[in-house]
């Protein structure tokens, strides 16, 4: 029975023929089977374009016809954005503590230096200083000078100094105060010959009252030559020359500021006057003892 069967099996294989070889009366033999492939896709996109979505149909209303799908313009491409620039950090600055400024103070007032300046001249001049002179030499008035001089006299008086600044003999000088003087001068006059004779006084007295003179006239008055005395007092200072009489040539005397300054004066006017003093005929005397 299994060697009949596969008998007919073999012979049913060997004698089957594929449907599309097979004919029939008045059909064309079938061909290979098509491919439909494609034509089903493209019924499968007819379709799909003809679809209406549901919430678009309405009743009794034709079904608008599709719009063709247009395709999606490509989106032009976003400008670069250009990167920020990034912020600056400033660099940290050193904070430096400055001292604060001090209060400045204020320029001291100016000093008047024209007191100094007369005492420092006052100490080295060898006579009195008048007003005039130390005006025109420091380049202020007279006022102002005999001011600044009045103020320190008056100051040198209340400080009690052993020194004081006096007008005499028609300038000014520092002397010592009288309340000192005695010692002062036994201090420099220890061991020398202060004082004058009484030739030498009364010599010097004719040539205070009557200077200018001449010493022909001085020996007249007193009675006596007066030549040795005469030099005495040019050595102390006490008198000096003074040019020469016109009509003999013989020199003329009168007395020094160093007389005016011992005697504490400021000009002979102010010495005493001598005529109560004097015989009347003091002038007939003194030309008989000239000619004689």
């Amino acid at each position: 029975m299994a060697d009949e069967a596969r008998g007919s099996l073999a012979d049913a294989v060997a004698d089957w023929t594929p449907p599309w070889q097979r004919a029939t009366a008045g059909e064309e033999p079938e061909g290979p089977p098509r491919d439909d492939t494609g034509g089903e896709a493209k019924g499968l996109a007819a379709e799909v374009a003809g679809w209406t979505p549901p919430w678009r149909r309405e009743s009794g209303e034709p079904e608008a016809s599709p719009e063709p799908v247009m395709a999606a313009p490509d989106p032009e491409p976003e400008p670069e954005m250009e990167p920020e620039p990034e912020p600056e950090i400033a660099e940290p600055v050193a904070v430096v503590d400055e001292p604060a400024e001090e209060p400045r103070d204020e320029a001291p007032p100016e000093v008047d230096d024209l007191p100094g300046t007369l005492e420092a001249i006052l100490m080295v001049v060898d006579e009195p200083v008048g007003e005039i002179v130390l005006a025109q030499n420091l380049g202020r008035t007279k006022e102002e000078i005999t001011a600044a001089l009045e103020r320190l006299s008056a100051e040198y008086t209340a400080q009690a100094r052993g020194f004081d600044l006096r007008r005499q003999a028609g300038g000014w000088r520092f002397y010592t105060r009288d309340e000192y003087a005695p010692h002062v001068e036994r201090f420099v006059l220890d061991g020398q010959q202060a004082r004058l004779t009484k030739a030498a006084l009364e010599t010097l007295a004719v040539v205070a009252y009557k200077q200018p003179v001449t010493r022909a006239r001085i020996s007249g008055i007193r009675g006596v030559n007066c030549d040795g005395v005469i030099r005495t007092l040019l050595s102390r200072g006490l008198v000096e020359e003074c040019g020469s009489e016109p009509d003999t040539g013989a020199h003329l005397y009168r007395t020094t500021v160093l007389f005016l300054e011992k005697l504490g004066i400021n000009s002979v006017s102010e010495l005493p006057p001598l005529a109560p003093f004097l015989p009347d005929d003091l002038d007939e005397l003194t030309e008989g003892a000239i000619d004689g």
